[in-house]
């Protein structure tokens, strides 16, 4: 129509995040949905073969050794205590993500001292995860090819995260463990896998984290006049804390 006012508008404007963008968003944190979005399918199909491997067959379900029959240790200590370092490696995960909350609400007051502060405490708690990680998997690896001492070092009989159970003897002036009995090696394989491809997410996550953080204490972003790039970042480290609770319900508890 004649004399109608245009209603066409540029495409800065559109994917800029103003009131007239999609969803109200940038442009970079919808590529982000996006990105998050394709990555939570994937931690799906690899949690659904889990149970698929696990509950397809009724007669060997039963060989699968739970949670609390393998991650019984504490570091340091002989303490037997089914899933509780587990449990604080979930707890600190959490609170990192209390802190990325944090530190993105700081952004918004351009608070510069406070987004380092809470960033920092977000890039320590990730370190402290992954270092447990690490202490996690050596000490699951302990139970079936001895590269690392256990921690029964006095018995003669061990049970293996594999179901089975295994000795040690002497062979060649070293001591080796011989498995007496074998449960289901795709327990292995899921474990480090499915743990293995999130610890994965995890040192991507710090090592944003900690280059974001780098920027934002040379006052990147607050000349800028926005710290949009912490809650991109922060929108990453939420979604690896998500996945971090379904796998530790579906691989450690269910």
């Amino acid at each position: 129509m004649a004399g109608a006012a245009s209603t066409e508008i540029d495409s800065a404007t559109a994917w800029g995040g103003g009131w007239r963008s999609p969803f109200k968003v940038s442009y970079g944190k919808l590529m982000m949905w996006f990105f998050l979005v394709s990555d939570g399918l994937t931690f799906g199909g690899l949690l659904t073969s889990l149970g698929f491997a696990k509950f397809a067959n009724p007669e060997t379900a039963g060989d699968w050794p739970m949670g609390e029959q393998v991650f019984t240790h504490l570091p340091f200590t002989h303490a037997h205590a089914p899933l509780i370092y587990v449990a604080f490696m979930t707890f600190i995960l959490i609170v990192s993500s209390v802190t990325m909350v944090l530190a993105v609400e700081a952004g918004h007051r351009m608070d510069k001292k406070g987004v380092i502060k809470w960033m920092l405490w977000t890039v320590v708690g990730g370190l402290i995860f992954l270092c447990s990680q690490v202490w996690e998997w050596s000490t699951f690896i302990a139970g079936y090819d001895g590269v690392i001492s256990t921690w029964a070092d006095n018995a003669t009989l061990y049970h293996s995260p594999y179901g089975g159970e295994y000795t040690t003897v002497m062979e060649h002036g070293h001591e080796v463990k011989k498995m007496i009995s074998h449960g289901p090696t795709l327990y292995a394989n899921f474990f480090f896998f499915i743990t293995g491809f999130h610890g994965f997410h995890v040192f991507t996550g710090v090592l944003f984290n900690a280059l974001v953080l780098r920027n934002v204490i040379r006052g990147v972003y607050h000349k800028r006049g926005h710290y949009e790039m912490v809650e991109k970042v922060g929108l990453y480290w939420h979604f690896v804390d998500l996945v971090w609770v379904f796998v530790f319900t579906f691989f450690y508890l269910v």
